[in-house]
């Protein structure tokens, strides 16, 4: 192994490699590096040819894809996941990418090894990377986006995996060993969620004026409140990609309005139509409809403990029993979600049916719980999103928690306002909103979603021995060991008798999209990759 020239310490010894960590640059041939989860080298391959001839069936070039989201750019939050992280991989790129299985795949990063010890990795990167600005892509910006993201400026929920990095040594331009303070069990999940920036152009991005990458797309204009455009990257390091000229997302917060662009081909592709829309759309043969079972989105009450009324345990445990959780999947969701009391997927290590299945709706057992804590009335805001489909889930929650005499008064709030609120800690005694995070390794949820944070959430929930299971969890290098495992269900058994945080329907994204459209996927941290993605005329 190579000495490593710069940075202190001398060399990092990785003499042995992690199991799970380890891909050659063999598969790092031009066709795989924008591995997808449901597509192969051949398929890739054979879409460069067909692409040419311009065959229906087959990837083809040219066009612009029109994108409907809900939720405006908020240029503040590009370096956290929020509700516009769909841009995300239009511009930019990360060093590596799951597949279905958890598996990291190459991305700029072409190969890797993780010491045994677990307290380092060496990246070797593509040497063919350039900026849309022309500058050539280096270990520099490797080293940089990771500083960035160690910046509590920057509201990055895995801030906490990047601080884990404490040395950079560089072997020559291409070949990085990132030093650790000790092994972290989601390290792959801060190289998925890290969006590679330009550092010259960085604080113009957050500014909105200004998003230069690597990725597929240049950045081309934004018109605040109403859209933003993108054209081909013609010097894009993927050969043939991408088979787009351009991709136009548009800002309709109206739910009538989008499911309306949607039925008139206005908007060929979107993730924000509401549940209940999706259904009226399902058997229509102009559409295709995918639904994500990767977890991104779960449904949840969270509750602030500095309000007296909600700090006793029994209260909150009431508020779980109290929410029909069947009812409120089918009639605001559409169906387009899995009752569960907790935050996991079933893809995740962490999952078990019987924890899932922990609380569902008992109205009775909910009114003993308050009369036990010596609750006879309760009076209780509840701030929720203005978007149609929120408020839809506010009501269902609002009428439920009625029954069991807890009356609500429900906060509309607009998106950056809640995402605002949710980040400084200041929501009000109840509120409701989806939270991400599970979808990946146990780990990352409880030391990064702003909801769950051991350290510091929303909730201003905090216990030693929460804290104790979590930093177990992710302090180690073998994150689907046995004992991990035991450790993710300490997490789970904690969540489920604290219940800070009231889980309620876990949902992938709901991916509605005009039958022409091809090829589109989203990485785990629902990042919008249309690499592949093409019109079929």
């Amino acid at each position: 192994m190579n000495a490593f020239s710069a940075g202190s310490g001398g060399p990092l010894p990785l003499s042995a490699i992690s199991r799970r960590a380890l891909l050659r640059g063999a598969l790092a041939g031009a066709g795989l590096l924008a591995l997808s989860a449901c597509r192969s080298a051949a398929d890739s391959a054979a879409g460069t040819d067909a692409a040419a001839s311009g065959d229906a069936a087959s990837p083809r070039r040219g066009g612009v894809l029109t994108v409907g989201v809900g939720v405006d750019f908020t240029p503040a939050l590009l370096f956290a996941q929020s509700a516009n992280s769909l841009l995300q991989r239009l511009v930019f790129n990360t060093l590596t990418r799951y597949d279905e299985r958890l598996r990291p795949q190459p991305e700029l990063a072409k190969s890797w090894e993780v010491a045994a010890d677990g307290l380092g990795v060496t990246l070797k990167l593509r040497d063919d990377v350039t900026f849309h600005s022309g500058r050539k892509f280096t270990a520099d910006d490797v080293v940089f986006a990771i500083k960035n993201l160690q910046n509590p400026v920057r509201s990055a929920q895995l801030r906490s995996t990047a601080l884990t990095v404490t040395d950079f040594r560089k072997n020559g331009d291409f070949e990085l060993t990132l030093v650790l303070a000790h092994p972290v069990s989601n390290l792959f999940d801060l190289f998925e969620f890290m969006i590679i920036p330009d550092s010259a152009t960085v604080e113009d991005a957050v500014a909105g004026t200004k998003l230069i990458g690597t990725g597929p797309f240049t950045f081309t204009d934004r018109k605040p409140g109403s859209s933003l455009s993108f054209a081909r990257n013609e010097k894009y390091w993927n050969p043939g990609r991408p088979y787009l000229d351009g991709v136009e997302i548009k800002v309709i917060p109206q739910a009538e309005t989008l499911l309306s662009s949607v039925k008139t081909g206005q908007t060929q592709l979107t993730y924000a139509v509401r549940g209940k829309d999706v259904a009226t759309l399902k058997d229509d043969k102009r559409f295709r409809i995918t639904q994500y079972d990767t977890g991104a989105g779960a449904f949840y009450i969270g509750a602030n403990l500095s309000f007296p009324e909600v700090q006793d345990k029994r209260v909150r445990q009431a508020i779980a029993w109290a929410i029909d959780r069947d009812r409120l999947v089918q009639q605001a969701l559409g169906g387009y979600a899995t009752v569960s009391s907790v935050p996991w997927p079933k893809s995740s290590p962490a999952y078990r049916e019987e924890d899932a299945k922990r609380y569902h709706h008992d109205p009775e057992k909910a009114k003993a719980l308050l009369a036990e804590a010596g609750v006879t009335s309760l009076s209780l805001p509840l701030a929720h999103q203005s978007d149609a489909g929120s408020t839809a889930v506010a009501q269902i929650l609002q009428y439920d928690l009625k029954q069991v005499g807890i009356e609500v008064r429900l906060q509309p709030v607009d998106s950056p306002t809640m995402q605002k609120q949710l980040i400084s800690q200041s929501m009000p005694a109840l509120w409701t909103l989806s939270h991400s995070f599970s979808q990946a390794h146990p780990a990352t949820l409880a030391v990064s979603a702003y909801p769950f944070n051991e350290a510091k959430n929303t909730s201003k929930f905090s216990s030693p021995a929460y804290t104790d299971a979590v930093q177990k969890a992710w302090n180690r290098s073998d994150p689907d060991s046995a004992e991990a495992k035991a450790l993710y269900q300490q997490v789970t058994d904690i969540l489920l008798d604290e219940q800070f945080i009231v889980d309620l329907a876990i949902a992938g994204l709901v991916e509605v999209a005009g039958a022409q459209v091809r090829g589109v996927t989203l990485n785990k941290y629902s990042y919008l990759n249309l690499d592949d993605a093409y019109l079929a005329g």
